[in-house]
């Protein structure tokens, strides 16, 4: 007979909380093998694993929907390293287009903080920072 394992069993394991499982099972990310009549959720020992798989991707910067995808064609029986290759291309292009937004956000706050720094404030009598009202956003 397969020993299965509680959710705070894997929870101990993992260094994942039980409410962090669970949410995983709504997302059908993990899947408890049985469900006993006390409605505890029973894993095999391969959860643990799997628990293990979903932080290491999100580590590396996948979202749990990704995540899922990699799983189910893993599921199917199917290699997902070409999913994950495509995914990761994406994810690169996605970060080039945010740093360079990011350093166009810098350079914006930078000439702010130039522009502002001969600028005194102790004629202000207002309750806000002019500073922050005179810029075109």
């Amino acid at each position: 007979m397969v020993s299965l394992l509680k959710i705070g069993d894997i929870a101990k394991q993992t260094g994942v909380s039980v409410g962090t499982l669970r949410y995983y099972e709504t997302l059908h990310l993990l899947f408890p093998e049985e469900r006993g009549d006390n409605h505890y959720r029973y894993y095999s020992k391969n959860a643990i694993q799997q628990v293990k798989f979903i932080k290491k991707a999100q580590s590396l910067g996948f979202s749990l929907e990704e995540i899922k995808q990699i799983l189910e064609v893993t599921s199917h029986g199917k290699n997902s390293c070409d999913l994950v290759k495509i995914l990761l291309i994406n994810k690169i292009t996605e970060l080039d287009l945010k740093i360079k937004s990011m350093m166009s956000f810098k350079s914006e706050l930078e000439r702010y903080s130039s522009q502002w720094s001969s600028i005194s404030d102790d004629d202000n009598e207002e309750s806000f920072c002019p500073l922050i009202a005179s810029v075109d956003r």
